[in-house]
């Protein structure tokens, strides 16, 4: 079992290397890519398996023990986000490759895109799966590297012009995180997640502040948490299809996962409890109001991603064993919808020729299907019973009602507020884009529409591409599979209550990587002593 852990990061980038290397062999590099990610799928799967049945998994590579050498680490919460993080990118994979059957690959050259979108996959299992902070910057790295030759796929000047914001963006963001990084470094003498946990307790508190601080300052970055999310509504919708609907599912995500991971490990006691709660409602609210003013519905999606980071900040804020389970469980259910629902908004970009609002009408009657599938989507995203948006959001209103604090109340009244805002910015772009009858298009002006801004990058083109049965049949799949959040949400729920259970307690997770204790770890590399310097 054990081997599957390193294995799971080396495949990825053993299927890039081989995929760059048959670059002028379009269907190898295709199966390459596909069995590439499909062999991870079911590791991850194999995986979670295990470690719910047995516990943690610990890998020293190389032999060299903790904190001497790198040290894998899965427990539950880092085998959900391999196995629903494999499974998405499947998914974007196969509705990337029917969408190069039909355009040739001219939005994504094949000889570029599958060795850099396995890189992007490797660099995201690789920080689920990393036992200390620097394994896990250079999975942050990794993905981050590929994430900027996938932003920019085409040349086109709007994806050039937002490439910059991005890499200007996430290398503030790195050059934090490693600052963050060697600081702490300084002050427990390790950056091994388990020896830093046990660590953090015996510095001064104006230390821990510090620390603290600036890892949610760089993670807040990455997980576009309000005021750091202005990069984001501009960077994603200028991308092709499947880059944004894995940048929008995955990739905030990774930021989300890093901030549940630190905080409930390093700072148990949750004394970053109010800045979150803080920062969450203003997430919420900022993002929500942001999406009902667009009139792109890339856009529009993605100041709903903004919005509902704000969910998962606040089940991070609560800290109790029942708000870290609501949060684990909303954010699979978030990645599987947003993602399902930017490859809707995909499809009616082809078969509408633009995302724009304002152009669009009659779609209902010409695509039925695509119809079904957004619509389905923005009701699960939207949280109207009995989808698993419903069930995330309610788990989550009712561990707060058990503290009782009164921003809490506050903040669940905004959390349901948003939710209502959601759904009526989702239904009114269904009811122009679906449900208005084409002819009305040209002199359409209601209440709705008045106020609605367009993309600065839209171009005024309409372009209608074929859609191949490839792409419809992914994303119908991956709408099956958030349907199947609701129909099994409480085996699910189940499975994130023990995942919960397991980094609530900062000792389990030491104890199953120094199962013989930290007591044969000599003092002397701490780089700084404050007890000894007090005296």
């Amino acid at each position: 079992m054990t081997a599957l852990v390193p294995l799971i990061v080396c495949l990825p980038l053993l299927g890039a290397a081989v995929a760059l290397m048959l670059g002028q062999r379009r269907r190898l590099q295709v199966l390459v890519s596909v069995l590439s990610l499909a062999a991870a799928t079911v590791m991850s799967a194999v995986l979670l398996v295990l470690v719910d049945r047995f516990g943690t998994v610990v890998v020293q590579v190389g032999g060299w023990e903790a904190p001497w050498g790198i040290v894998l680490v899965i427990d539950r919460l880092s085998a959900i986000m391999l196995l629903i993080s494999a499974l998405m990118l499947l998914g974007v994979l196969l509705f990337a490759v029917g969408q190069g059957i039909v355009d040739g690959d001219t939005e994504a050259p094949v000889s570029i895109f599958h060795p850099t979108y396995l890189v992007l996959a490797a660099g995201l299992f690789n920080a689920f799966v990393a036992g200390d902070l620097f394994t896990m910057y250079v999975g942050f790295e990794m993905l981050l590297s590929a994430s900027y030759v996938l932003l920019t796929l085409g040349g086109t000047g709007a994806r050039i012009r937002v490439g910059i914001t991005y890499i200007v963006v996430s290398l503030v963001s790195s050059l934090l995180f490693l600052s963050a990084i060697a600081l702490i470094y300084g002050a427990t003498g390790t950056v091994t997640l388990a020896l830093i946990a046990e660590r953090m307790p015996d510095l001064p508190a104006d230390i821990q502040l510090i620390l603290g601080l600036l890892l949610l300052i760089a993670f807040g970055v990455k997980a576009a948490v309000f005021p750091m999310s202005f990069w984001l509504p501009d960077s994603y919708p200028t991308a092709p299809a499947p880059v944004t609907a894995v940048f929008a599912g995955l990739l905030t995500k990774v930021g989300v996962y890093a901030i549940l991971r630190t905080q409930t490990l390093f700072f148990p006691d949750n004394q970053f409890s109010m800045p979150l709660m803080i920062v969450a409602g203003l997430t919420l609210l900022v993002g929500i109001l942001g999406a009902l003013a667009q009139a792109d519905i890339k856009r529009l999606l993605s100041f709903t991603l903004v919005s509902h980071i704000g969910y998962m900040l606040f089940g991070v804020a609560i800290g109790t064993p029942l708000a870290i389970a609501a949060t684990i469980f909303y954010v699979v259910h978030h990645i599987t919808v947003q993602t399902t629902l930017f490859l809707a908004a995909g499809l009616i970009d082809r078969v509408g020729g633009t995302t724009s609002l304002s152009r669009l009408g009659g779609l209902l009657k010409s695509s039925p299907l695509v119809a079904i599938l957004f619509f389905l989507g923005a009701l699960n995203l939207g949280g109207i019973p009995p989808f698993s948006g419903f069930l995330g959001k309610i788990a989550l209103f009712q561990a707060g009602t058990i503290v009782g604090d009164p921003i809490i109340y506050v903040l669940i009244s905004v959390g349901a507020l948003t939710s209502l805002l959601t759904l009526y910015a989702l239904a009114r772009a269904w009811n122009m884009a679906f449900w208005r009858p084409k002819k009305q298009v040209k002199d359409y002006t209601s209440s709705m529409s008045a106020s609605l801004v367009e993309d600065p990058q839209d171009e005024g083109i309409v372009l209608k591409k074929t859609v191949s049965p490839l792409m419809v049949g992914t994303t119908t799949s991956m709408l099956v599979l958030t349907l199947g959040l609701t129909v099994f949400a409480g085996p699910i729920f189940d499975l994130a209550t023990r995942a919960a259970a397991n980094i609530s307690s900062p000792s389990t997770y030491i104890d199953s990587v120094f199962p013989n204790g930290t007591g044969s770890i000599a003092d002397s590399n701490v780089g700084t002593n404050f007890e000894g310097d007090s005296k």
